[in-house]
């Protein structure tokens, strides 16, 4: 389950940011007191996600994280996702990349009586890369767009942490993810396990 990410002020975030920034729905975001570019990212903020135009081409908008209903939702699982009601169409036509540093996870254990609890917290993302490339749906919401981030099993080494971690793309393939005349079963064998880790404070 992915419910914390970072996003570091970096040459590869930067120009996200900005065209975030140039967005006409900043102003109506901002009004809210919801906007954030940088640093940790918790659900309910509005941060840049790219999506397409209604043209189909690659444009980075404000969006809040968290879909409205009974309880605010986060995450979409998905390998059921095209299956959901709240997420069926969203996962034919509306898929967005949340674009991030690493994310968080913490440690799920079971307690001596029995209970899970939480331990430390892990800083997340993929080997080698400079960027993490969360994949979303997202869905209009009074007039404003709203996302939530893809979670899938894990890969063997982040078991011991949660038995979900956030579904990322490598970046050659966002184009592809986003496209909404693509079938996003075919893309599910791309998405990356290979992980690096740390704890953090």
């Amino acid at each position: 389950m992915c419910c914390r990410y970072w996003t570091e002020e970096s040459p590869e975030l930067r120009p996200i940011v900005e065209e975030m920034n140039r967005s006409p729905l900043m102003k109506r975001w901002q009004d809210q007191g919801k906007v954030k570019s940088y640093g940790e990212i918790c659900p309910t903020d509005v941060v840049p996600v790219i999506a397409p135009d209604r043209f189909g081409k690659r444009k980075v908008y404000p969006m809040k994280w968290g879909y409205s209903g009974r309880s605010l939702l986060m995450n979409a699982r998905s390998e059921t996702a095209a299956e959901k009601p709240t997420f069926r169409d969203d996962w034919a036509r509306h898929r967005c990349i949340v674009p991030a540093s690493w994310y968080f996870e913490w440690e799920h254990c079971v307690g001596s009586d029995g209970k899970m609890r939480t331990g430390d917290k892990y800083r997340i993302h993929p080997k080698e890369a400079a960027m993490t490339w969360l994949c979303g749906l997202y869905r209009i919401e009074n007039g404003l767009p709203v996302f939530v981030v893809l979670t899938r099993e894990p890969g063997e080494k982040l078991r011991f942490l949660h038995d979900r971690m956030p579904l990322i793309m490598p970046e050659e393939m966002v184009p592809e993810w986003i496209r909404p005349d693509r079938r996003p079963e075919e893309l599910l064998t791309c998405a990356l396990t290979e992980m690096s880790f740390e704890k953090v404070q």
